[in-house]
């Protein structure tokens, strides 16, 4: 019999996942086959990323021209605090890979879907604040050294933060600042949006087994951050462009991650079945795009030589 997709759980957990131990060679087997994952789905993974480096090559050019170029820096770096929300298609991907099903690129948008799918937006949304956030505080900490009332070029800016106090404060207070921000996104949302796709969390046991497994390796979860660090800085350097290479796989190797990090769930799971759709009518445009069909299901035959039943007082 062909195997059918599992992406709904039987029911919502009970329990938080329990927690694995892991090392640095448990980082390195799962940047290994997230690099697998990537070699076999390369089209759908460049599909699903080209946004990504083609947005942040238009933030940068609206940098340029609004005169904002002093935020070009915390932008790409602020970049990092929304990936793994970016990188819930690519988890869905590895998933299906993994369980030996179909994954040619549509299957990544499955994940709308899932029964967690409101709850890995409102995280989503709460990373979206975080970076929000990071960016005011930049501001502040910018017009707090140099003044923003006069147009700034790449090449002064440049000067001021080498050769100037108040831009070796810049660089110093901010990176800091900056890197608080990148430790509270990292820590919640590690493997909580795996977690969610896969067993159908609410948000707050996602966010809480995420700062778990963190406290639980500190210092292998802190060798992690440092390799997405790196590797998006390096991404980072050809015009964004290498983010293309270096997004999907660390997508498909945070999926890995998390399948080593967190003691499987081993229950069964009813097997996914899209609802029919049934008719849609021009009156009902556009609301039909979005609502499903209530046609009502037909009423079950009643055998010849079997009365119908019927209701007496």
């Amino acid at each position: 019999m062909a195997q059918t997709d599992i992406i709904m759980p039987t029911e919502a957990v009970r329990e938080l996942p329990r927690i694995r131990t892991i090392a640095i060679s448990d980082l390195r087997s799962a940047l290994a086959m997230g690099l697998d994952d990537f070699k076999a789905m390369p089209t759908h993974a460049l599909f699903l990323v080209a946004i990504y480096p083609i947005a942040g090559l238009l933030l940068a050019g609206a940098i340029f021209n609004y005169d904002v170029i002093p935020l070009l820096y915390p932008l790409i770096t602020g970049f990092a605090l929304l990936g793994p929300f970016a990188a819930i298609g690519l988890y869905e991907l590895s998933r299906r890979r993994e369980a030996g099903l179909d994954t040619s690129w549509r299957h990544a948008f499955d994940v709308v879907h899932s029964p967690s799918f409101g709850t890995m937006l409102a995280v989503g949304f709460l990373l979206l604040a975080i970076f929000a956030e990071w960016m005011m505080v930049a501001q502040m900490i910018y017009a707090s050294q140099f003044d923003t009332s006069q147009a700034t070029e790449f090449d002064s800016l440049l000067r001021n933060l080498v050769y100037t106090p108040g831009g070796r404060n810049i660089i110093i207070y901010g990176n800091l600042i900056g890197l608080l921000f990148a430790i509270a996104a990292f820590s919640i949302s590690v493997v909580s949006f795996p977690l969610m796709l896969d067993r159908h969390v609410g948000y707050g046991s996602a966010i809480t087994t995420s700062l778990m497994v963190v406290a639980h390796n500190p210092l292998t979860m802190a060798a992690w951050g440092v390799i997405v660090a790196a590797l998006l800085f390096i991404g980072s350097l050809p015009g964004l462009v290498g983010l293309a290479i270096v997004l999907p796989v660390l997508g498909h190797a945070t999926w890995h991650l998390y399948r080593k990090v967190l003691a499987p769930d081993h229950r069964s799971r009813p097997d996914y079945v899209a609802e029919p759709k049934g008719k849609r009518y021009a009156a009902d445009f556009p609301a039909s795009l979005f609502t499903r069909s209530t046609t009502p299901a037909a009423a079950p035959e009643i055998p010849a030589d079997r009365p119908a039943r019927t209701n007496s007082h």
